[in-house]
This record gives structure tokens, sequence and C-alpha cells, in this order.
């Protein structure tokens, strides 16, 4: 009788080949196929199979058609790795039925800055798979005040294009869980982030010098922003995601460094806030910069119970240091929120505080319904300029 695991490689296989006849140019053939357990690795959470699931990476980059990594059910202790292009293969798929495992040492991999992390890459599909970075030991050095290594990231994707993410869940990760930079043509969807609302830096999905990057039907649960959104970011659609614990969705923070590349043409709708810090969020440092924000949609959105709903802050200066008495130099312009409801954990359930050497312009507010208990919600506004439309609650300040 076949194995669970040998049915679900079937059904993966499957899978893979009417995407390839729906979404490649490549012709419809059996790919390649190398099962990490076939190389070497040892299914037991403790063995160091790093080995054998680079030596499955080096034959699957190096196949001349379609290829296959395979990880069966069974947990993988894997050290930081790097799965690197080019590849001769521009079709390589990653099907993960079972656990990547990073040692509970946050030393082995806390200096690495990524546990895995996949460059110069073109047309990858990831299936599946946990990535269990086991990071509770790194937060606690950090809460310690101790002298910590900085961290690990989850998963990267690095200066890479056509990159497919499906059922993908990122565990309890030393920093941030998923990082996508300078990469092209990237869809993440039916990704689970988890970690703890304490746990800090611990980013859900962190997209930077990117474009044409789609995050759909998520769940984010972790200790900073459920979704964050640096410079050079652009033609981002976000929809369906549910975020809580976490600080919301947040533009920023940008601005750190003068010259900084801006972030436009982003949609984040159909999103569901739950007991976090923020909502929408747009934030900049209180610095000097060329960076810029325009072209932004945030449409129907849920907020239960959520600090700040909406918010622009430019006032962002953590410690007080290198940034006080300081505006910032972020030119913020064309940013619509459309029929935003729930419930406001604060008084002030929409803040625009913008630079006041550039001050936000082209804001439009329709049909926002914010409450805060039984009391009246308020809006804050410094220089901020737009309209507002529709049913409004607070009233708008703009």
């Amino acid at each position: 009788m076949a194995s669970r695991s040998t049915y679900s490689f079937l059904s993966l296989t499957l899978i893979t080949l009417t995407y390839v006849a729906l979404c490649s140019p490549l012709p419809v053939t059996f790919a390649a196929q190398y099962n990490v357990v076939s190389l070497g690795a040892v299914a037991d959470g403790k063995t160091d199979s790093s080995k054998a699931f680079l030596d499955a990476w080096a034959s699957a980059c190096s196949s001349s058609g379609p290829s296959t990594v395979y990880v069966p059910m069974g947990s993988f202790y894997v050290k930081a790795a790097a799965f690197n292009g080019p590849c001769k293969s521009n079709f390589i798929t990653f099907m993960i039925d079972g656990t990547l495992l990073a040692s509970s040492n946050y030393g082995m991999i806390g200096n690495s800055a990524n546990w895995i992390i996949f460059r110069h890459v073109t047309g990858l599909n990831v299936y599946g798979g946990t990535f269990n970075g086991q990071g509770s030991g790194l937060w606690a050095c950090k809460k310690s005040g101790k002298s910590c290594p900085g961290g690990a990231t989850n998963i990267q994707f690095s200066n890479s294009k056509d990159i497919f993410v499906s059922g993908l869940s990122s565990v309890n990760s030393q920093t941030f869980h998923i990082v996508v930079n300078g990469c092209q043509n990237v869809t993440l969807q039916g990704v689970q982030v988890t970690a703890s609302g304490a746990s800090p830096n611990t980013d859900g999905i962190h997209v930077s010098q990117s474009t044409s990057v789609t995050i759909l039907n998520s769940r984010i649960g972790t200790g900073d922003d459920c979704v964050s959104i640096g410079p050079g970011a652009s033609n981002l659609w976000i929809e369906n995601v549910a975020c809580g614990p976490g600080h919301g969705i947040s533009i920023g923070s940008l601005g750190q460094n003068s010259q900084e590349a801006g972030v436009q043409n982003v949609t984040v709708k159909t999103v569901t806030f739950t007991g976090t810090q923020n909502g929408l969020r747009i934030k900049s440092w209180a610095r000097p910069s060329n960076g810029f924000v325009r072209n932004i949609l945030f449409q129907h959105a849920v907020m239960n119970n959520v600090q700040n709903p909406i918010i622009i802050d430019q006032h962002y200066c953590p410690g007080n240091v290198g940034c006080p008495t300081q505006a910032s130099g972020i030119k913020i312009s064309d940013v619509t929120y459309q029929d935003i409801q729930g419930t406001s954990a604060t008084a002030v359930a929409v803040k625009f505080d913008c630079s006041s050497m550039n001050p936000c312009t082209g804001i439009k507010l329709q049909d926002v319904k914010l409450t805060y208990g039984s009391q009246v919600a308020q809006a804050s506004c410094a220089h901020a300029g737009g309209m507002a439309s529709g049913f409004m609650q607070p009233s708008s300040c703009l």
C-alpha cells in the first residue's frame, strides 16, 4: 500500500503539471524529481539534513527541464542554507509535506541574517511546508537586555522573479518571517505566519525593492507588522488577509536614509485586524529624505478593537535618537481609505500626523465608520489635506 507521503507527492506532481500546462510556456513533461530523504535527509528533527537539501537543489537547478525537490512528512533539521541561482531550469518546484526546523540554539543561525534564502532564481514554486525558526530563545535574549545576535529571517526571496508560494507556514522566526527583496512577479497565497504577540521585530511578510507582488488569502499573527512595505516597493496587491496579533499593515518605516526609493501603486483590500496596535499605517522617520508614498488604496477593512485603525505617522523617531525636532522629507500623496469599519481601542480612531515640511496631499476618506466603546471616536489632522465623502464617523478633520 502506498504511503501518505507517496499520495501527497503524486497529488503535488499533478498540481505542478497543471500549473505548467496553464501558466508556463514550457512543454508538459514529467519533472525530474529529487527526494531529500533519498539524498540522506533524516526526518528526526535533530540529524543535520542541510547537505541533502542543498544537493537536491543543486540537481534541480542544473536540470535542463522542469524539476522538483520533494520534502516528505517529518521534521528535518536544517542549518542556514542558501539556494542560489541562476539555474539552468526555469521551473523548479519545492513540494514540502514536512517541517524544516532550525536549531533551538539561536546562536547557530543568529548571525546569518537569513536561515533559508533563495537568490537569483527565475521560475520557483513552493507548495506547503512549515518553516520553524525556533526563535523564542533569541526573543528572550533581546528582552533581557543582553548582547545578542541580530537574528535570522525564516525565509527570503532575493533578486529573483516569477515566484509562486502556496500554503507555506512560517512559525517563530527569529526576526522577519518572509522577506521579498529585489524581486519581480511574486505571488504568496494561503500563507500562515505564527509567533507570539510579544516577539520583537518579527514582521510577517516584508516587501522591499520589489515590483508586482501579490499577497492573498493569508493569516498572520506576530509581534510586529503583519505586512511591512519598505522602500522601492511598487505595484503591490494585498487581499483577504487576517492580521492579529501584530502591528498592522504598514507602509514603512520610510525615510531612514536621505536617498531612498519611493513606494507607489499599492492596493490593500478586504483585510481584518483583530487586537492589533495599528490597522492601516504609513510611517516615516522625522528626517530629511527624497522618498515618497503615492497612489495607495485601502479598501474594505474591518477593525476589531484596534488601537490606531487609520494612522499616518511622519514623526517616527524610536528612542528620540537622531531625529528629534526634524521634519520628514517623505512626500505622501493620493492615499484613499474606502469602506473602513469597526472598533477602535483608543479615542482617536483616525490620525494624520503629517510632515510640516511636506504636508500630506490628496487624502480621500469615503464611508468610514469607526466607533470607540460608548463614546464618539475622534479624528486628528496635522499638515494633512484632502476630502471626505459618504458616511463619516468620526467626523473628518481634513
